[in-house]
């Protein structure tokens, strides 16, 4: 950590993605800004109104295509949640990562475990994808600030955490990094720039499942899969 309050970002990071989202490198072949434009009506992911408004706000000068694994960076851009993440809202959404493949597992086992509660169901089980990247630039560190900023690590609510979040992006920032809420321990970043995120490589594939009675995640290494 630095004492100026910024710091690399870990390398590698990790990220998991649940496969029901297909890899469609639909960015990943595309030469110039215009074909993209071109191939995106296209294939009709502007006919989803939030999506193309998400387009509009990201400039063009972040748009990633023609490298291996755009798609996947675009995609954690354009397809939010209605409610947003911690330190994003719903308008546009940013690329999370941790810095080990456990951290990442507890991550989305944590948020997995809140929709079998929410759905009332006993147990849930979803595929994810790995994917490991280098994250350039310098991130505001906020490790070690809990005491210092509840309000930003609450766990329960992102009332604070985004409009500060989304402020950093507003005046240029390239992101956060930040202690993990859910793995004691372990260290999250959160990068508001595309083309800061570097070197994606799509991994092994888990099986993760989780009881909404207990905090106990099962994870299953799909062997066979990249």
């Amino acid at each position: 950590m630095t004492t100026d309050g910024f710091s690399a970002a870990p390398v590698p990071s990790y990220r998991l993605v649940p496969s029901r989202f297909p890899p469609i490198g639909l960015f990943d072949t595309v030469a110039t800004a215009a074909d993209l434009a071109a191939v995106l009506d296209l294939v009709g992911w502007t006919n989803d109104r939030l999506v193309a408004e998400r387009v509009r706000r990201l400039p063009e000068s972040d748009w990633v295509y023609s490298r291996p694994n755009s798609s996947i960076i675009m995609a954690a851009f354009l397809h939010v949640a209605p409610s947003g993440m911690r330190f994003n809202g719903a308008d546009l959404g940013a690329w999370y990562a941790a810095a080990s493949l456990p951290t990442a597992v507890i991550e989305v086992g944590h948020h997995l475990r809140r929709e079998a509660a929410a759905t009332s169901v006993a147990s849930l089980k979803r595929v994810y994808r790995e994917y490991t990247a280098n994250i350039d630039g310098s991130y505001l560190d906020i490790r070690g600030q809990q005491a210092a900023r509840p309000d930003i690590y609450t766990p329960d609510t992102y009332a604070a955490s985004q409009p500060f979040g989304e402020a950093i992006r507003a005046s240029g920032g390239n992101g956060i990094i930040y202690d993990s809420i859910r793995h004691a321990g372990g260290v999250n970043v959160v990068a508001y720039r595309t083309r800061t995120i570097n070197h994606v490589t799509q991994c092994s594939h888990y099986e993760i499942t989780v009881t909404a009675a207990s905090s106990t995640i099962n994870v299953h290494l799909i062997k066979g899969t990249t």
